[in-house]
């Protein structure tokens, strides 16, 4: 008869493969963490495709959220705790260490901060910073030595050509303003031609206004980024708007346009 015992050498074989595989792995490990405690430097990149929102764990403690089509790069080190938001949109907590301040770098303005909440967008040329908890400083990048401008809870701080305007509103109203980390953009009074900029940062079909009449008017409430369609009949059935529907986008004309005949 055949020997019993010879088919249990495979298993035995196996597991000593796992466990220097597991030793392997090991020992990167450790190598990884020498290299880091010698230079002190961690680095990395994340992005997210339109329409997609990502949180990442920082090893600082801190978390990111990014909006739809945004990219960071991520440099921690001894000394400094440093993103630059390359494009689109971040909202960034903040793990107190006051040994090391987490800057944001975003174009020609960086935003400094110990322990807050923030978010951070990039549009073109302009910035637009809202602090939902504690203090940041909003600063110019060329001049460390620069003072900056202060801002607490509850303000909206704008920059472009003219310098940066600061608005101080309610907390209810900025974590309205960073409700598009639950998939929802809240409007307050604003022009339907800038309702509609918002929607086109999360989706490929675009919201267009075919006439200065119909982008003028005013719009409110709470609405989710990923349907469009829903925001479009609210429109059609409560302000003198039509829309012309099309494959790549949908074009909103106001209600005495050649459209809408």
């Amino acid at each position: 008869p055949r020997p019993r015992h010879a088919a249990a050498a495979k298993p035995a074989y196996a597991w000593l493969r796992r466990l220097a595989g597991i030793a392997a792995a090991l020992v990167l490990a450790v190598l990884a963490g020498s290299a880091w405690w010698q230079s002190g430097i961690e680095t990395a990149d994340y992005r997210t495709a339109l329409g997609k929102l990502d949180t990442v764990p920082l090893s600082d403690g801190s978390r990111a959220t990014l909006g739809s089509d945004s990219r960071i790069h991520v440099r921690l080190d001894r000394g400094q705790r440093r993103v630059e938001l390359a494009q689109g949109e971040g909202y960034f907590e903040v793990a107190k260490d006051r040994a090391r301040p987490f800057v944001v770098a975003v174009g020609e303005h960086r935003v400094v901060a110990v322990g807050t909440a923030f978010s951070v967008r990039r549009q073109g040329d302009e910035v637009r910073v809202v602090v939902t908890e504690g203090t940041v400083r909003l600063a110019d990048a060329g001049d460390p030595d620069a003072p900056g401008t202060l801002l607490t809870a509850g303000s909206v701080a704008s920059t472009g050509g003219d310098g940066v305007l600061v608005r101080r509103q309610t907390l209810e109203e900025v974590a309205r303003l960073v409700d598009w980390r639950s998939g929802y953009l809240a409007f307050q009074d604003t022009s339907l031609a800038a309702a509609a900029e918002e929607f086109n940062r999360y989706n490929a079909r675009r919201l267009l206004v075919g006439d200065e009449a119909a982008g003028a008017l005013r719009v409110g409430g709470s609405f989710r980024w990923d349907n469009v369609d829903t925001f479009v009949s609210l429109l059609e059935a409560g302000f003198p708007v039509c829309a012309e529907r099309r494959d790549e986008a949908v074009v909103l004309h106001s209600a005495g346009a050649a459209a809408c005949r």
